[in-house]
């Protein structure tokens, strides 16, 4: 298992063809616009290291058994979300079911009994998920893409999204190829009347030792007719990027940003909720969710400090804010529930 993980799966055929000429492809590796640094040590990271942080609850999270029937698309609003923890969604666009960065076994690890581990079950099992029309991907790094649940759903007649590159992985674990789309930057694909489109984001690739370095990471536009989403992913700040977003599509009805596992010395990869709040702000959406936080120790902050944080913000410049409870389902004004609060 750890070596088929790790291993990944190398591009070839049609899609190496679209990853060697992607302009943000440097014929090893692919590359951000702007400058962008992955963090290295520093003074300011040592001391936080060795700072006591409540970087995991003492009490297991009150969490809503996700239900499957409830899930399924046209059974309420036309849009609506169920967050299963992390950056895992499964979003109701205009009554199709699109489900995000799908991690849904008990660590994000390479290893299955080694590595970061939720504080909390899973709100469903992935064989339990109703029928999904996409699943889409951001990147390829463990928190994002998980080996297991991608085994659990590799059967299903589900279009696979995600960008460039990363469908080598999802092919090595037995995703059927015609099922696999990838997609470079501004780049879309109609899917039951939605549209998905890969928008930019700063970060990078990495699977592990002997995985392709050949791998994008995007974060997603997701139009209906009605109704309209917009997935950060995992991302640093770029103003120049976020606002021509927020130009070319006119702005979103929800925005599903990243709030967790940041640090200030990974601004160039990470948001944290300052930066969070601004780019809902670039991206002109109406209602933001946030996400990425609350389910894995990745970072050296309490483990709520990032909600606690937004939220703060939030009041202070009148956003209006989405934070349901984990396996809940629910729509854009549905509000913000408390149940992290006194989790110490």
């Amino acid at each position: 298992m750890f070596g088929l993980d790790a291993l990944g799966g190398h591009v070839r055929g049609l899609r190496r063809e679209k990853v060697t000429d992607s302009p943000h492809f440097n014929g090893l590796r692919f590359r951000n616009p702007v400058p962008t640094p992955t963090g290295r040590p520093s003074f300011d990271l040592v001391k936080d290291f060795v700072t006591e942080r409540r970087r995991i609850p003492e009490r297991v999270h009150p969490i809503v058994r996700a239900d499957p029937n409830i899930m399924q698309g046209g059974k309420g609003e036309d849009l609506r979300v169920t967050w299963l923890g992390h950056s895992s969604m499964v979003i109701e666009v205009d009554g199709v079911l699109v489900l995000t960065d799908p991690v849904l076994s008990g660590r994000c690890s390479p290893l299955p009994w080694a590595g970061p581990k939720r504080f909390h079950p899973a709100p469903i099992l992935a064989r339990d998920l109703p029928e999904i029309d996409v699943v889409l991907i951001s990147h390829d790094h463990y928190d994002h893409l998980d080996l297991e649940t991608v085994l659990a759903l590799r059967k299903r007649l589900v279009k696979w999204v995600c960008p460039l590159g990363v469908g080598a992985h999802l092919e090595a674990w037995g995703v059927p190829e015609d099922r696999i789309v990838e997609l470079d930057w501004w780049e879309h694909v109609e899917v039951r009347g939605i549209e998905i489109t890969a928008t930019p984001a700063r970060h990078f690739q990495g699977r592990g030792v002997g995985a392709s370095l050949a791998t994008f990471w995007a974060s997603w536009a997701i139009r209906g007719p009605k109704h309209s989403v917009w997935f950060s992913g995992d991302t640093g700040s770029w103003d120049e990027g976020f606002e021509e977003i927020g130009e070319r599509f006119g702005g979103f009805d929800l925005s599903l940003i990243e709030i967790g596992a940041w640090h200030p010395a990974w601004g160039s990869i990470h948001l944290g909720p300052t930066n969070a709040a601004r780019v809902h702000q670039q991206v002109r959406a109406k209602t933001m969710m946030p996400v990425h936080w609350g389910t894995f120790s990745l970072a050296l902050h309490a483990w709520d400090e990032p909600i606690s944080e937004l939220l703060r913000i939030a009041e202070r410049d009148d956003l209006q804010i989405l934070s349901p409870m984990m396996g809940e389902t629910v729509h854009r004004e549905s509000g913000v529930a408390d149940y992290w609060r006194d989790r110490s």
